[in-house]
């Protein structure tokens, strides 16, 4: 198991550029406004030969307990005691503050080992901050810039004596996990679902709109099964965000999609398929994702609003291009209906990596031909050979036949419904690509054809002589 060092200092100390440059990618929102962090967000991290978990926390600040700040205060807490040691960072710039020896108390009382660094140290300004860090009383501080990337061989020295080198150490998120992003519109419960899940709060959740900003990974096994799951921003309109921190968080959103296998949409019961729900929806199919709805906050709707043919029949009536998708009536609040959901992730997940015989998919095109053959385009007819599928993860398959380009969009949508029904391929994209098959005599002379034009040539008149 390898170590995990948690992240902590008061805001806009670079504690998100120091997590970045240890994960080796731009995985935390880094911005010059305090407080862009909120949540706790955990990473596999990597410097030298030492190999480690570390986790970026909001900054420490005093305040109310129950406020947005004092929440936040809470994970940051939460991650200090779940951590086996702490990187305390100041602002080499701004020297030593009130804050910066409050939470140097907080830190020192959790009694875990502590490296204080001194960030943004590059340049004369720097220097003198590194050692005003002393009075701390947490040992030698490191003076590095996470910015430029200064000082990690300070920094590999200091943590080598809290971390074993582990060149072979297993990373903590198994490869046989299934990664599920969880999205929707703002306030659609997405961090409160996935809490519940966890059976511990470990997102901040809220009435304030746009809490969550990073797109955080959390480990979650049931059973057999291991998830990763991945909370992320509401999705907005485009043309409404305007600041530059939503912008930010909705792309890291829009990339957690992206490298997601399941995607679960969350829908507001009391106001279900409003057009943002169904853009978000279009844009998990075209990512080739697996599509899974889930109907949040059916405890404040009763009624056969919920029943599940009345879902089933709005769900294909709006999302016809990922139509027989699980839709399921949950609470995260409640804890309702989360068991099935999750028994429609691993379905749908299994579905989305399913790969059919070839015979199979080619006995079904010939009945589909058979059936309703492909329509004539400009006196000539469109022929469909033969059908393989080279890749699943979304299922896709290639389709060769003669003047494949002129088939019409609703036949390619009448071969997709036929691939569902026929194979029970419920709620996942479906890819088609066709081919021109080649025609295995091109350039070829036939002998039959050469012999009879040999046979029929004339011979050359001879000229009389006078």
């Amino acid at each position: 198991m390898r170590p995990i060092i948690a992240i902590v200092g008061r805001p806009n100390v670079g504690k998100s550029t120091l997590f970045n440059r240890l994960v080796g990618r731009r995985a935390a929102l880094v911005d010059d406004r305090p407080g862009v962090t909120r949540d706790r967000r955990e990473g596999a991290a990597r410097l030298g030969d030492l190999e480690f978990g570390v986790i970026d926390t909001a900054g420490l600040e005093e305040t109310d307990a129950a406020s947005l700040v004092g929440r936040m205060q809470v994970q940051t807490e939460a991650a200090i005691r779940a951590a086996d040691a702490v990187l305390f960072l100041i602002d080499a710039r701004a020297g030593v503050t009130p804050s910066d020896r409050a939470f140097a108390d907080l830190v020192r009382k959790s009694g875990k080992p502590t490296i204080i660094v001194a960030n943004k140290s590059e340049g004369r300004g720097g220097a003198t901050g590194a050692y005003e860090a002393y009075e701390l009383g947490l040992g030698d501080p490191v003076a590095v810039s996470a910015e430029h990337g200064e000082g990690l061989a300070d920094l590999y020295v200091a943590l080598a004596g809290l971390i074993p080198a582990a060149a072979d150490a297993a990373e903590a998120r198994g490869k046989d996990s299934i990664r599920v992003a969880v999205v929707g519109r703002p306030n659609a419960g997405k961090s409160t679902l996935i809490n519940r899940l966890l059976g511990e709060e470990r997102l901040l959740t809220g009435p304030e709109p746009g809490i969550t900003r990073d797109a955080i990974a959390v480990d979650f096994r049931r059973g057999d099964k291991r998830f990763e799951l991945y909370d992320t921003a509401g999705l907005r309109r485009r043309a409404k965000i305007e600041d530059r921190i939503e912008k930010l968080s909705v792309a890291d959103a829009l990339n957690a999609i992206r490298f997601a296998e399941v995607v679960v949409l969350l829908l507001d019961a009391e106001k279900p398929f409003e057009e943002q729900d169904l853009r978000i929806a279009d844009l998990v199919v075209r990512e080739g994702r697996a599509l899974v709805i889930g109907m949040n906050k059916c405890d404040l709707v009763a009624g056969p609003e919920l029943a599940p043919k009345r879902l089933r029949e709005q769900a294909d009536h709006w999302l016809p291009q990922a139509k027989g998708m699980p839709i399921l009536p949950v609470s995260g609040l409640r804890g309702e209906g989360l068991e099935k959901l999750l028994d429609a992730v691993v379905l749908i997940h299994a579905v989305w990596n399913r790969r059919l015989p070839t015979a199979q998919l080619n006995r079904f095109l010939q009945a589909a031909v058979e059936g309703n053959p492909p329509p004539a385009v400009s006196g000539g007819r469109v022929k469909l050979r033969y059908m393989t599928e080279p890749k699943a993860r979304p299922p896709s398959f290639v389709i060769f036949g003669a003047r494949t380009d002129a088939l019409p969009e609703s036949y390619v949508r009448y071969l997709v419904n036929g691939l569902r029904e026929a194979f029970d391929l419920p709620g996942v994209p479906i890819r088609i690509a066709f081919r021109e098959g080649e025609n295995p005599f091109a350039g070829k002379r036939s002998h039959r054809g050469r012999s009879r034009r040999q046979a029929g040539a004339r011979k050359p008149r001879k000229r009389r002589k006078g």
